[in-house]
């Protein structure tokens, strides 16, 4: 298989059975790529001060504004003139991943904004007439029309997830408004039609919950147990954290929101073929399709024991970036949700790349 086709979004060529060589060499230590100041694997003491992660379960500030399409809701840290850094959460996860990561970034001077994404926590749609999109595209959209509402001009955007592929749609379409990108499990650009293509089956079943979205059952089934649903998601993707009752509590009062059922299915539907976007983004999808690279500064970053579906290995997507660009493994039994569970790490990482 070509590169090209090797490093799309969602259903791709992902790991299956353990790390391939170079990925290994990466757990090992080694950083892939030039441009930024060598650092660990694990955060370097010396910058930021030592945290354990869950220290916080609080933000500095929530608060609502009209962006777009939508009413925002997001938390806000640290001074209001400061560089900014948006901060982008996953499914099925919310700002809370980003509890511990927030007040350190605050603490050296940065504006830190954390929005719950269209169908989480307090955002909500002006209309009840629009749309429930769930299309990637959208989503840095919203971002981008949240920055305008904020008078933020340019920030650097980092997420994993659907975090973080909305952060490199962000690099590719707006590079003038991302002063640099950290995305963990890094290049996730692809498109529909790409990820018609069936995959061996032990590929397939990690994705079990995809195929399930996409029947009327799914639909019922995930609106009835969305908590349950959740909980065995992060337990999979994150089989080494342990998390606590309350920790999952905070987040999951986010899936409550009235739209999240109906995004988080299009979402997945949308992903795979089997639903439409809006039309007048069509031209951005395409765009999309073409994988483009991303010429921002990055820095990628994977857990040592991510149990979600992600790419085996960041030299099959090095050549997507243009710009200075490294990569790094974070060891320890680190899982899916990276910035809360390696908050140091990946604040870290957010300080080297504006560096």
């Amino acid at each position: 298989m070509k590169n090209a086709e090797a490093i799309g979004i969602s259903r791709r060529r992902f790991a299956i059975g353990g790390l391939s060589t170079g990925a290994a060499l990466l757990a090992a230590g080694t950083l892939l790529g030039e441009g930024f100041k060598p650092a660990s694997s694990k955060a370097d003491s010396a910058e930021l001060p030592a945290i354990q992660p869950g220290t916080n379960t609080s933000f500095a500030s929530l608060k609502q504004i009209d962006a777009g399409l939508l009413n925002v809701g997001y938390a806000e840290d640290g001074p209001p003139d400061g560089p900014a850094v948006i901060l982008l959460h996953g499914w099925p996860y919310d700002i809370y991943s980003y509890v511990d990561v927030a007040p350190m970034l605050a603490a050296k001077g940065y504006r830190v904004i954390v929005p719950y994404l269209r169908g989480y926590g307090s955002t909500r749609f002006l209309s009840n007439d629009t749309f429930r999109n769930g299309q990637p595209y959208v989503l840095a959209l919203d971002i981008v029309n949240l920055m305008d509402a904020l008078k933020v001009q340019k920030a650097i955007v980092a997420g994993f997830d659907w975090g973080g592929r909305t952060a490199d749609i962000m690099a590719i379409l707006w590079p003038e408004r991302c002063k640099a990108l950290v995305s963990v499990s890094g290049y996730l650009i692809g498109s529909p039609e790409a990820n018609k293509k069936p995959l061996p089956p032990r590929a397939e079943l990690q994705w079990w919950y995809q195929f399930y979205f996409a029947t009327e059952r799914g639909r019922a089934g995930y609106d009835e147990y969305r908590r349950d649903f959740a909980k065995l998601i992060w337990q999979i993707a994150s089989p080494k954290w342990k998390f606590d009752d309350a920790t999952f509590d905070r987040t999951a009062a986010s899936f409550d929101n009235p739209d999240h059922v109906a995004i988080v299915i299009h979402n997945y539907r949308f992903r795979i073929g089997l639903a439409e976007g809006e039309p007048q983004y069509d031209k951005f999808e395409k765009q999309l399709a073409q994988l483009p690279t991303i010429a921002v500064p990055t820095i990628t970053l994977e857990g040592d024991a991510n149990g979600a579906p992600h790419p085996a290995d960041a030299a099959a997507y090095r050549q997507k970036f243009t710009g200075k660009y490294t990569s790094r493994i974070i060891t320890g039994g680190i899982g899916h949700n990276l910035p809360q569970e390696a908050p140091q790490a990946f604040a870290q990482a957010v300080m080297d790349v504006d560096a």
